[in-house]
């Protein structure tokens, strides 16, 4: 496989390279007056416009697992992998109309802050350390990994030298503070979806021309024809790749879990929207919705189109791994029949998609490290430029960190998608549980809080062992267990995650209850009705991604 960049494409690589720092640079110096507070520095406080925000949460959220990851699950699984998007594009709704407003009314700034608003201290700090060791060992590390993987197998550059080169890049947009972050990630969005756009012709064109035809069009409508089982969205329990997409659960279950986790309680997504109002937050998750509706066509159809060319005899060797197949290469196979310049502008979009990611990532550490455990415990009395040049720091020491530890963890052995969703998995029922109960019932009390975060963790370490133990059989008519490789009858991470997060509700719920009739008093935050009225354009938007969804679950079943 042919693996290098020509001349022309360094060109438009690093033309667009000295476009992202010049333009971060021009917004830092520009607003550097105003970046007096730590808040103004983490948060943008509101300087980001709905338009800033929808793409920044976007950028943050499309990296090289998202490309790689999610081009290869869509060569292996189809059509199904997109549920990850589109239900995302649902969940974020839900998030602007009942999140948003409860953030942005109690003044949150950070995740932990709420949890110590809403419960106490102890449960802030556990919950901090938690998050820490979460993004810098599982989040900062497979992104760096799998985007210099990604990298290497492109430019043809050393992994290690690709890995410092990443980290180096999304410094310099970080040390910027969250505005730089916010403004750069427009630009990051629309190289990448540019660049994601010219793969995906690229595929659908090869499609049409493998079988004797030409144009995008006709190369889409062949390919339900030659992989009729890639464009199922709901898989029964019959189906190879089951134990990965369980049936309904990706409906109902535990994706919504994961989903609400990762866009309503997340340091990383939220923080882009709580230095705005409500009107200009909300808008803002809106406009990142219709995106993520949008996104499949760039990170999933690729994939399915490599997957009918190799069935039908292409890339039979540039597909290998170690002489096995491996469905993570097909992107980056793709990638490599652009022509010269469109080439160089799909690789910026990747690295784009990875750099961005990073920088929100470090961003999101240095402001809890920062504003949760280094203001609160280690010195209370900090001016705003220490805070500031901490965060800094911060964000060096854990990009250091990184690139040192993230080659140890066998991340590219599981693929880097599923090891991100798996490792999360096992913090998000319980997180998601604390959370919700905290929001909406007053009588939640911090040991309940407790119970969610600590009993979640280590029950979900119990399910995912539990195979070895004991005979799960029983659960298959139910669709709640399937047989791996092993012929042993395992529960798809996805239906762990909701049982796990009913038994986290329900433990909460009996230990406040009992809790509260001994006489203990619970901190509620202000809530009220009039919070979740939303404008007629918010609504008519809403109704139109509900209306979206509803027809591509109906066609695609």
């Amino acid at each position: 496989m042919h693996k290098t960049l020509s001349t022309n494409d360094y060109i438009v690589f690093f033309l667009y390279f000295i476009t992202i720092v010049g333009y971060g640079l021009w917004i830092y110096n520009r607003k550097k007056k105003e970046q007096a507070s730590s808040k103004e520095y983490f948060l943008a406080e509101g300087s980001l416009t709905w338009w800033a925000i929808g793409a920044s949460l976007i950028a943050s959220n499309i990296s090289a697992e998202q490309f790689i990851g999610m081009s290869g699950s869509g060569f292996k699984l189809g059509l199904a992998i997109a549920t990850y998007e589109w239900m995302a594009a649902l969940t974020l709704v839900f998030v602007a109309i009942f999140f948003m407003p409860v953030y942005l009314k109690n003044k949150i700034s950070t995740m932990p802050q709420y949890l110590n608003q809403r419960y106490n201290g102890n449960v802030a700090m556990i919950m901090a350390v938690f998050w820490l060791l979460l993004y810098v060992l599982v989040n900062l590390t497979s992104i760096l990994y799998l985007g210099a993987l990604a990298v290497s197998s492109i430019s043809g550059l050393n992994i290690t030298l690709c890995m410092v080169f990443l980290a180096l890049f999304a410094v310099m947009i970080t040390l910027g503070g969250m505005k730089v972050i916010g403004y750069t990630d427009v630009v990051q969005v629309f190289f990448l979806i540019l660049g994601g756009l010219a793969t995906t012709y690229l595929a659908l064109n090869l499609v049409s021309e493998k079988f004797g035809t030409t144009g995008v069009i006709n190369g889409f409508n062949l390919m339900p024809e030659k992989a009729d089982g890639h464009f199922h969205m709901i898989f029964d329990k019959s189906n190879p790749n089951y134990m990965d997409l369980p049936g309904l659960s990706v409906l109902i279950g535990g994706m919504l879990i994961m989903n609400f986790n990762y866009w309503g309680c997340n340091q990383y997504i939220t923080q882009r929207a709580l230095g705005a109002d409500l009107k200009t937050a909300r808008s803002g998750i809106l406009f990142a919705a219709f995106l993520k509706l949008l996104m499949p066509i760039i990170v999933v159809l690729p994939g399915i189109a490599a997957y009918v060319l190799y069935q039908n005899g292409s890339f039979q060797t540039e597909l290998l791994q170690d002489g096995s197949l491996n469905p993570d290469r097909a992107y980056p196979v793709l990638l490599n029949l652009l022509p010269t310049g469109l080439k160089g502008l799909s690789f910026a979009a990747l690295t784009a998609a990875i750099v961005a990611s990073l920088a929100g990532k470090a961003n999101s550490i240095a402001t809890i490290f920062t504003l949760d455990v280094y203001k609160k415990k280690l010195n209370v009395e900090a001016s705003e430029q220490k805070l500031v040049n901490i965060g800094k720091m911060t964000i060096i020491a854990a990009m250091i960190i990184a690139v040192i530890v993230a080659p140890f963890l066998g991340i590219d052995k599981k693929g880097g998608f599923q090891y991100i969703q798996e490792y999360t998995g096992f913090v998000s029922p319980g997180v998601f549980a604390m959370f919700i109960l905290g929001f909406f019932w007053k009588k939640t009390t911090s040991n309940a809080a407790m119970f969610a975060m600590i009993g979640g963790f280590l029950m979900s370490i119990v399910f995912k062992f539990m195979p070895h133990f004991v005979d799960l059989s029983f659960l298959n008519g139910m669709g709640f267990s399937v047989p791996n490789a092993e012929g042993v009858y395992e529960i798809p991470f996805m239906d762990r995650m909701g049982f796990v997060f009913l038994i986290c509700v329900i433990g909460m719920y009996l230990i406040s209850i009992y809790e509260t009739q001994r006489g203990v008093k619970t901190n509620g935050l202000d809530v009220d009705k009039s919070m979740f009225k939303v404008s007629p354009g918010f609504t008519v938007g809403s109704l139109i991604i509900v209306a979206v969804l509803a027809a591509l679950y109906t066609f695609f079943w």
